[in-house]
Protein backbone atom coordinates (compact mmCIF):
# COMPACT_ATOMS: atom_id res chain seq x y z
CA UNK A 1 0.00 0.00 0.00
CA UNK A 2 1.83 3.80 -1.14
CA UNK A 3 1.52 6.32 1.76
CA UNK A 4 -0.48 9.42 0.82
CA UNK A 5 1.48 12.11 -0.07
CA UNK A 6 0.42 13.92 3.15
CA UNK A 7 1.84 11.28 5.55
CA UNK A 8 -0.09 9.23 7.48
CA UNK A 9 -3.03 10.54 9.90
CA UNK A 10 -2.85 10.34 13.29
CA UNK A 11 -2.81 7.68 14.92
CA UNK A 12 -4.87 8.24 17.66
CA UNK A 13 -8.13 9.62 15.31
CA UNK A 14 -7.48 6.36 13.01
CA UNK A 15 -9.59 3.88 14.06
CA UNK A 16 -9.07 0.16 12.57
CA UNK A 17 -11.37 -0.57 9.44
CA UNK A 18 -13.80 -3.51 10.19
CA UNK A 19 -11.23 -5.83 8.13
CA UNK A 20 -8.34 -5.03 10.61
CA UNK A 21 -6.75 -2.12 8.46
CA UNK A 22 -6.63 1.24 7.94
CA UNK A 23 -9.92 3.43 7.17
CA UNK A 24 -9.81 5.23 3.89
CA UNK A 25 -11.01 8.79 3.85
CA UNK A 26 -11.29 9.92 0.18
CA UNK A 27 -12.92 13.42 -1.20
CA UNK A 28 -13.32 11.15 -4.35
CA UNK A 29 -15.94 9.26 -5.00
CA UNK A 30 -13.92 6.03 -5.22
CA UNK A 31 -10.54 4.66 -5.03
CA UNK A 32 -8.67 3.75 -7.60
CA UNK A 33 -7.87 0.06 -8.65
CA UNK A 34 -10.70 -0.72 -5.38
CA UNK A 35 -13.98 -1.21 -6.64
CA UNK A 36 -16.77 -0.60 -4.04
CA UNK A 37 -18.48 -3.90 -3.05
CA UNK A 38 -20.90 -2.71 -0.66
CA UNK A 39 -22.35 0.80 -0.08
CA UNK A 40 -23.79 0.93 3.90
CA UNK A 41 -24.96 4.07 4.06
CA UNK A 42 -24.22 8.35 4.67
CA UNK A 43 -21.58 9.14 8.32
CA UNK A 44 -20.95 11.86 10.02
CA UNK A 45 -19.10 13.90 12.14
CA UNK A 46 -20.03 16.61 13.76
CA UNK A 47 -17.83 19.01 17.05
CA UNK A 48 -19.06 22.25 17.86
CA UNK A 49 -15.98 24.32 19.27
CA UNK A 50 -16.93 27.00 21.53
CA UNK A 51 -14.90 30.71 21.75
CA UNK A 52 -12.20 31.38 24.23
CA UNK A 53 -12.64 34.98 25.52
CA UNK A 54 -8.57 34.92 25.64
CA UNK A 55 -7.77 33.49 22.67
CA UNK A 56 -10.26 35.87 20.71
CA UNK A 57 -8.59 39.00 22.39
CA UNK A 58 -4.96 38.12 21.30
CA UNK A 59 -6.59 36.90 17.69
CA UNK A 60 -8.04 40.56 17.40
CA UNK A 61 -4.98 41.69 18.10
CA UNK A 62 -2.96 40.01 15.65
CA UNK A 63 -5.99 40.54 13.08
CA UNK A 64 -4.96 44.40 13.91
CA UNK A 65 -1.26 44.33 13.34
CA UNK A 66 -1.71 41.14 10.89
CA UNK A 67 -0.01 38.10 10.61
CA UNK A 68 -1.63 34.22 11.43
CA UNK A 69 -3.44 33.51 14.33
CA UNK A 70 -1.73 30.15 15.51
CA UNK A 71 -4.29 30.09 18.48
CA UNK A 72 -7.56 29.93 15.85
CA UNK A 73 -5.55 27.80 13.62
CA UNK A 74 -5.38 25.27 15.76
CA UNK A 75 -8.74 25.01 17.23
CA UNK A 76 -9.76 24.56 13.86
CA UNK A 77 -7.33 21.54 12.96
CA UNK A 78 -8.27 19.99 16.35
CA UNK A 79 -11.95 20.47 15.73
CA UNK A 80 -11.34 18.96 11.57
CA UNK A 81 -9.68 15.90 12.94
CA UNK A 82 -12.19 14.97 15.93
CA UNK A 83 -15.17 15.27 13.21
CA UNK A 84 -13.04 13.15 10.94
CA UNK A 85 -12.61 10.82 13.91
CA UNK A 86 -16.13 10.56 14.30
CA UNK A 87 -16.89 10.22 11.14
CA UNK A 88 -14.30 7.04 11.09
CA UNK A 89 -15.93 5.47 13.69
CA UNK A 90 -19.62 5.45 12.67
CA UNK A 91 -18.06 4.11 9.00
CA UNK A 92 -16.62 1.22 10.82
CA UNK A 93 -19.23 -0.03 12.93
CA UNK A 94 -21.39 -0.12 9.82
CA UNK A 95 -18.91 -2.95 8.65
CA UNK A 96 -16.97 -0.20 6.34
CA UNK A 97 -13.27 -0.10 5.26
CA UNK A 98 -13.37 3.10 3.60
CA UNK A 99 -15.30 6.38 3.44
CA UNK A 100 -15.59 8.20 -0.06
CA UNK A 101 -17.28 11.65 -1.10
CA UNK A 102 -16.23 13.35 2.02
CA UNK A 103 -17.41 16.64 2.65
CA UNK A 104 -15.80 19.55 5.47
CA UNK A 105 -17.82 21.82 6.41
CA UNK A 106 -17.48 24.78 8.95
CA UNK A 107 -20.44 26.94 10.27
CA UNK A 108 -20.67 29.93 12.29
CA UNK A 109 -23.39 29.24 15.28
CA UNK A 110 -24.57 31.28 18.15
CA UNK A 111 -26.28 34.55 18.57
CA UNK A 112 -22.83 36.42 18.52
CA UNK A 113 -20.80 33.73 16.08
CA UNK A 114 -19.45 32.81 19.60
CA UNK A 115 -19.10 28.70 18.50
CA UNK A 116 -17.88 27.18 15.35
CA UNK A 117 -19.16 23.69 14.22
CA UNK A 118 -17.29 21.52 12.24
CA UNK A 119 -18.59 18.61 10.18
CA UNK A 120 -17.55 15.79 8.20
CA UNK A 121 -20.02 13.80 5.56
CA UNK A 122 -19.15 10.72 3.69
CA UNK A 123 -20.62 7.46 2.39
CA UNK A 124 -19.58 4.49 4.11
CA UNK A 125 -18.63 1.76 1.76
CA UNK A 126 -16.68 -1.67 1.76
CA UNK A 127 -13.59 -2.06 -0.67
Amino acid sequence: MTQSPWGPPPASSTPAASDGGAMIVTTTNGVDGRPVQQYLGIVTGEVILGANLVRDLFAGIRDIVGGRSAAYEEVLQNGREQALAEMRERAARLGGNAVIGVDLDYEVLGSNGSMLMVSATGTAVRL
